[in-house]
């Protein structure tokens, strides 16, 4: 491979016009044709083989224009103390507003709420459900601006208004987490090359990158339809690997020219050495992109599908667009910090760098760093087996919010179970009678544990499918509310023995309980096929047995650590006043998933980085010994700065509001951090030397059968050696 990057390297040097031309007009072609063709993305969301799902196809087939899986939002409406809504002038203020609220464009219905009773015992608050045509996640901030301007008239006569669900207004999180990422990786890049020039190169290219995926994937959306989550994964991952890639190239060709290397020979060669590492780099990014399909989410793997094309992008621009670049920038891409890989001399005066005195400390010590690392990480681990995960509701909402208003409004005056009603669906077999079926199932219902209310059966048209609300006593989120759902989907079979009934349940709350148990159960699948696919690869990459399995059991700490730590802030309430979090609730039940995926792709860029520069000075000659010590003080100011810059992106989104926001940069900031600094830099190099020259061992007959892929050059630095002679 080596060879083959070296070549390509050395063409992007002579034809540096013509690439940079090429990729020049591909850009403008892809965003042309995306601009051209482009069509909004899809918001349909559903979770093919739930029991949510099947009971929505089940009311859309049977009663049709229900619109069964159109989005739901609630009004809540409170008078003052000493005031009720049944009064003249307020009565009629929210019966005014119940009416403008059916007439916002996209609402199908809006309950009064004196004729559907949700009005408190006292009088003082009272709620109105609005269904709308859009599904769940696709209404409008013209919308929620519109239902807002409709409630005018009961703010007018002094009453407060809040809003939940769907109807409640979007969140804009804003762009911090972007705005500062891209700030902080200038300030690095600047700080550990000492050039704006060189700086600026991995911005430019991860920008170019990311812009060439996300219009690349507005084509693929025209021809087929992907959700409007598509796009979310790929700019992230894009601009991570993007600025992460060209990095390490950059890196190893100003170490070469400061060591005295022609610039085209050391942009040749550095396209091959660290260019390979950047290809099985990326394979692992890819590899843990695409595996997202073994979870059966059609949205996580639609993600996957376009944040790996955009990975592979950012591959293919840094073996060709960045040494293209390199080329015309000449020598001022050298200018700067002279962080020459060679060793000081022994009896210069100067002092050792940190990355230098911190390898000597753990290679000097590496058992205890080693003990000390994983006994660390076990305990910051230990929280995650008590992790429980959920879909945002409002009750996870800041307190000031009004989604969190609205919420706080209906627990006090009704019970926290009316923010969350399950929708039973009881289907009548053919010559039964629905009436009679749906009051039966009705009451077995009233039977179980938790119920705070059952409504009557309400049925369709064609009297064959019954419809029935139940009230738990406790919250959506709650585990209380997830044991219920589980208790009726268990006794369903003894209901429908006993009235004859098929009964499912469905609407937001037990959709949430069965999207987070699917998410639970794929988690492990998709681990496995993640990191049995890695291991093929790296031991491919490494031609080594005991540094992938290093690799893998480094990353699981990482995983198990990143998972505790976001449970102890966001579900236990541990430092949650340090990072704003205002309630503890269950993780979205998409993180854990997340979580595996991008901090897997990032930790194996560190961990192929590092591990490949031992590996080259080992097979040039080196002892195991100083392999390890050399190949870490090549590597460690790059992956440093790579990864101050992700934690920096990632840490930018811990400041808005949004709890799941907020979770989620948490998350891949803290994972970051821990792979980084303890596994990657303190772990990986005690096991190293722990191992010595077993670390490479590897058996004959697998040496054999595995292709030699020269990730190290070997091939390249054995005809220099025969130049030389």
């Amino acid at each position: 491979m080596a060879s083959f990057l070296h070549r390509l390297g050395t063409f992007a040097v002579r034809r540096r016009r013509l690439v940079l031309l090429g990729w020049l007009v591909a850009f403008i072609a892809v965003a042309g044709t995306s601009a051209a063709v482009s069509k909004p993305f899809s918001t349909a969301f559903s979770i093919p083989g739930t029991e949510s799902q099947q009971a929505i196809d089940l009311i859309a087939a049977k009663t049709p224009g229900a619109n069964a899986g159109g989005a739901t939002g609630r009004v809540v409406f409170a008078a003052a103390d000493g005031i009720t809504l049944t009064g003249g002038e307020q009565k009629a203020a929210v019966e005014q507003a119940t009416a403008a609220l059916a007439k916002v464009d996209g609402v199908t219905s809006a309950t009064d709420p004196f004729t559907a009773r949700t009005v408190s015992e006292n009088g003082r608050v009272a709620y109105v459900d609005v269904q709308f045509r859009e599904p769940q996640g696709a209404v409008t901030t013209e919308q929620t601006d519109a239902l807002a301007k409709a409630a005018d008239t009961a703010k007018s006569a002094g009453l407060e208004v809040e809003f939940g669900g769907s109807a409640a207004p979007a969140v804009e999180a804003g762009n911090v987490g972007e705005a500062l990422g891209v700030g902080v990786a200038l300030i690095v890049l600047a700080i550990t090359f000492g050039s704006l020039l060189s700086a600026g190169l991995p911005l430019l290219t991860a920008i170019i990158g990311v812009g060439i995926g996300i219009t690349g994937i507005g084509i693929i959306n025209a021809l087929t339809s992907l959700g409007s989550t598509a796009t979310s994964l790929a700019a992230m991952l894009g601009l991570a690997v993007g600025i992460d890639y060209t990095l390490f190239i950059l890196s190893r060709h100003r170490t070469q020219v400061f060591d005295g290397m022609d610039v085209g020979e050391s942009i040749a060669k550095a396209v091959a050495t660290a260019g390979s590492a950047v290809v099985f780099a990326g394979s692992t990014v890819i590899i843990a992109l695409v595996a997202l399909a073994v979870t059966g989410i059609p949205f996580l793997a639609q993600m996957g599908g376009t944040a790996a094309m955009t990975v592979a992008i950012a591959v293919l621009l840094s073996l060709t667009f960045v040494p293209a670049l390199l080329a015309v920038a000449g020598t001022r891409a050298t200018r700067g910090k002279n962080f020459s890989a060679k060793l000081p001399d022994p009896n210069s005066p100067a002092r050792p760098t940190r990355g230098a005195q911190w390898i000597a400390v753990v290679m000097r010590r590496p058992i205890v760093a080693s003990v000390v690392v994983v006994v660390a990480l076990l305990g910051v681990a230990s929280p995650a087996l008590d992790m429980r995960l959920g879909l945002p509701g409002d009750d996870g909402a800041n307190p000031a919010s009004t989604q969190r208003k609205a919420y706080d409004l209906v627990t006090g005056a009704f019970g926290p179970g009316f923010n969350g009603p399950l929708t039973i669906v009881a289907e009548v077999p053919a010559g039964k009678d629905g009436a009679a079926l749906g009051a039966a199932t009705a009451a077995k219902l009233r039977a179980f544990d938790d119920v705070a209310n059952v409504s009557p059966a309400i049925l369709n048209p064609a009297k064959d499918l019954a419809i029935i609300s139940v009230t738990p006593s406790s919250g959506p989120s709650s585990q209380a509310t997830e044991d219920l759902v589980n208790a009726i989907r268990d006794g369903a079979p003894a209901i429908e023995q006993a009235t004859g009934a098929k009964v499912l349940v469905t609407v937001q709350t037990a959709t949430n309980i069965d999207v987070s148990q699917r998410m639970s159960s794929a988690l492990a699948p998709y681990l496995a096929v993640v990191v049995g696919l890695a291991l093929i690869l790296l031991m491919i990459a490494f031609r080594s047995i005991l540094v992938p399995l290093t690799a893998i059991a480094g990353f699981l700490l990482t995983i198990l650590a990143s998972f505790g730590a976001v449970v102890a802030v966001f579900q236990k309430g541990f430092l949650a006043s340090l990072f704003g979090v205002a309630t503890e609730a269950p993780l979205v039940s998409l993180l854990p998933v997340l979580i595996v995926g991008v901090i897997f792709g990032l930790a194996m860029d560190y961990q192929v980085f590092l591990v490949s520069r031992m590996r080259e000075d080992f097979t040039h000659g080196s002892s195991a010994h100083d392999a390890v010590r050399d190949g870490f003080r090549h590597g460690a100011r790059v992956v440093t700065a790579a990864a101050l810059i992700m934690i920096s992106v990632f840490a930018g989104f811990i400041l808005p509001n949004d709890p799941i926001i907020k979770s989620i940069g948490f998350a891949f900031a803290i994972g970051i951090l821990i792979d980084a600094f303890l596994i990657r830099m303190t772990l990986i190099p005690a096991l190293m030397t722990l191992l010595g020259e077993r670390a490479w061992w590897m058996p004959r007959w697998l040496d054999r059968i595995i292709p030699n892929v020269d990730i190290e050059g070997a091939a390249i630095h054995q005809r220099e050696l025969e130049t030389e002679r």
